[in-house]
């Protein structure tokens, strides 16, 4: 710092201002600064900077999956660029951490009490997952990406109206004359899986309980579970998906037992993402707003980094029509 003054022929406290913000510090003084440090090679020591802001600058993107389900799943790739490209624009770093056992979580949970980041953004954190209780007992700022079952009025969070969704995607398909509609949920224990039941309810009631079956987000569940379906409730005529990536599943399941889509058996998925229109035929689906929620959730985190309250952001769900219904 001491070379980049004296080369700008400026104090080290103008060339401290400048790197923190550029308060009070003139356009021409600035100009000069920044020719100082791309002729020195310069860079910020973000160690000391740490030390003197007590801030580590960086956050962790904790995902509860396997290794698998990240590079499976396009939805997880899309939300951590977006997040990263968010808090980039803040100068903070997005570290990628993956909790796919009950060691991992220990071990991450270790590494954010231990003050090597300033917050966690938790994606896919399932219900009783130890992770909410020792992030908040250690006063770690945290943002989930999905309400956070049992913890929604302490733990902030973005989320689509996953109910509101797949009442739209049931309407949608008894709008188009089908009667026998089943459902793949997700996990019961994500808000997803719960919600996205609750509002295949909403507009159907108390169905004929072989009408669901239970999917893990992955591709092989969804097929796994519409053969059982076909097996149990061989005159469905529809099905919500509870995500796209266990839709293309269900569509191989129903290719391989002859059952044409849409003519025969409807199929609508939920998410948007590129498996919706990289199946054959292309999905109907509910768009998730990827890019708004990364936003969303960098915005909440700053915020309560900065010592804001806990607050929730739950964003429309939205349906797209094509051909599979």
């Amino acid at each position: 710092m001491n070379d980049v003054a004296a080369m700008a022929g400026v104090s080290r406290g103008t060339v401290s201002r400048a790197l923190n913000g550029g308060h009070n510090v003139s356009p021409a003084a600035q100009e000069a600064i920044r020719k100082a440090i791309s002729k020195t090679g310069y860079v910020v020591n973000q160690h000391a900077r740490s030390l003197a802001t007590q801030r580590a600058h960086s956050v962790a993107f904790i995902l509860s999956e396997s290794p698998d389900a990240f590079f499976e799943d396009p939805n997880y790739s899309v939300l951590l660029r977006g997040c990263a490209q968010a808090l980039a624009i803040h100068d903070m770093t997005l570290l990628l951490t993956i909790a796919g056992t009950a060691e991992d979580s220990k071990r991450i949970s270790r590494y954010v009490t231990a003050g090597h980041v300033d917050g966690a953004l938790l994606v896919s954190t399932h219900a009783g997952s130890p992770l909410f209780d020792e992030l908040n007992a250690r006063g770690v700022p945290v943002v989930a990406c999905g309400k956070p079952l049992g913890h929604e009025r302490d733990v902030s969070y973005v989320a689509i109206d996953d109910r509101d969704g797949a009442r739209r995607m049931v309407r949608h398909l008894r709008s188009r004359g089908r009667q026998r509609i089943a459902t793949i949920t997700g996990p019961l224990d994500l808000p997803g899986g719960v919600d996205r039941l609750a509002g295949y309810h909403d507009v159907l009631g108390q169905t004929d309980p072989r009408l669901i079956a239970t999917g893990d987000y992955t591709q092989a569940s969804g097929e796994a579970a519409m053969q059982r379906l076909l097996y149990e409730v061989p005159d469905l005529d529809a099905v919500f998906v509870a995500s796209d990536l266990m839709a293309a599943g269900a569509l191989t399941a129903l290719r391989r037992a002859g059952r044409r889509v849409p003519d025969d058996v409807a199929v609508g998925g939920f998410d948007d993402s590129k498996v919706a229109t990289a199946t054959t035929p292309k999905l109907t689906t509910i768009r998730q707003p990827w890019a708004r929620q990364s936003a969303e959730m960098a915005r909440l985190l700053l915020a309560l980094i900065d010592g804001e309250q806990p607050a929730a952001v739950v964003l429309p769900a939205e349906l797209v029509a094509r051909d599979s219904t």
